[in-house]
């Protein structure tokens, strides 16, 4: 079967109702080796820690990533003031596993932060992510202060040509961007790329000047993230980016992992309900050589819990 009709065979990428493990269990009847090179995972069906657990084996571990005493600095979506179930924030419950991995694979210390929209103690607190952080022993950081970032040149950008970024993303030896997919008022959807804007600091200069544009411009910026992980749980369908009610959210119980964050948001995108090619950044970062947003020219591994 071509990739593009599982795709759409199996909802495995796309807005279709939740499938049951084991409806389309024959499609993976034929383990693949873990030897085998994939671009992209994705995987549904289970808890979102037990789907990274499954997940980052196809990548051969968060050892092919995490190396003795690196300093690791991990990216959620910490931004708004809300319950995990809400949807508006990265899974606490993804971010502590995520945190042990990297541990278990020798990091030296792991960092955790966000820029966030609302207060920034009580997204931490509110969102789960500070308890989901301690409790793996990862350290919390905040954003909150100019003093923190430092001013980079983006030689490619088109309108986005320098920026100030976070501290602790120039000077990690791993960064792990790890969004959660829902809508936005400004861009349909935030996965990937857009989640970088919890980096900086001047995040109103993109919105005056042509926010695809401007997100597409950061994404090629020489300190790429080395691993995107993207949240899709609970999948918040509208009145993003920081919802209204549980009625917003959908439960997909879902994860896309890959090292190309342009291949992930398209992915996700197309697990959202929408063609990458309309959602304008995710096209703009394609044509600037980001990354490879048709998904029938990549490796997939898609499994079912």
């Amino acid at each position: 079967m071509k990739r593009r009709n599982f795709l759409k065979t199996a909802g495995l990428l796309t807005g279709a109702t939740l499938v049951q493990p084991g409806i389309y269990g024959n499609l993976f009847a034929k383990r693949s080796s873990l030897t085998q090179s994939y671009d992209l995972v994705a995987i549904k069906g289970g808890e979102p820690d037990t789907m990274f657990d499954e997940a980052i084996k196809q990548f051969g571990g968060m050892k092919s990533f995490v190396k003795k005493n690196q300093k690791v600095v991990i990216k959620p979506n910490i931004g708004w003031d809300v319950i995990p179930e809400l949807g508006a924030n990265t899974n606490p419950k993804l971010v502590t596993r995520v945190i042990q991995h990297c541990f278990d694979s020798g990091a030296k210390e792991v960092y955790v932060f966000d820029h966030t929209c609302d207060d920034w103690r009580r997204c931490y607190t509110n969102s789960g992510i500070e308890k989901a952080v301690k409790d793996a022993k990862g350290t919390m950081v905040p954003g909150n202060s100019e003093s923190y970032y430092q001013e980079v040149v983006i030689k490619n950008g088109k309108k986005l040509t320098k920026e100030k970024v976070h501290e602790l993303i120039l000077s990690s030896d791993v960064f792990i961007n790890m969004p959660i997919l829902k809508n936005h008022s400004s861009t349909r959807v935030t996965i990937n790329m857009k989640n970088l804007m919890g980096v900086v600091w001047d995040r109103g200069y993109w919105h005056r000047n042509n926010l695809h544009q401007c997100i597409a411009d950061f994404a090629t910026y020489d300190r790429k993230p080395d691993l995107n992980i993207v949240d899709a749980y609970y999948v918040m369908m509208k009145n993003g980016p920081r919802g209204v009610s549980k009625a917003d959210v959908t439960i997909m119980k879902s994860q896309i992992i890959s090292k190309d964050m342009v291949a992930a948001d398209a992915a996700a995108a197309k697990l959202f309900g929408a063609e990458p090619e309309t959602v304008p950044y995710i096209k703009y970062a394609s044509e600037m050589g980001v990354g490879k947003m048709d998904l029938n020219s990549l490796q997939i591994k898609r499994i079912i819990l």
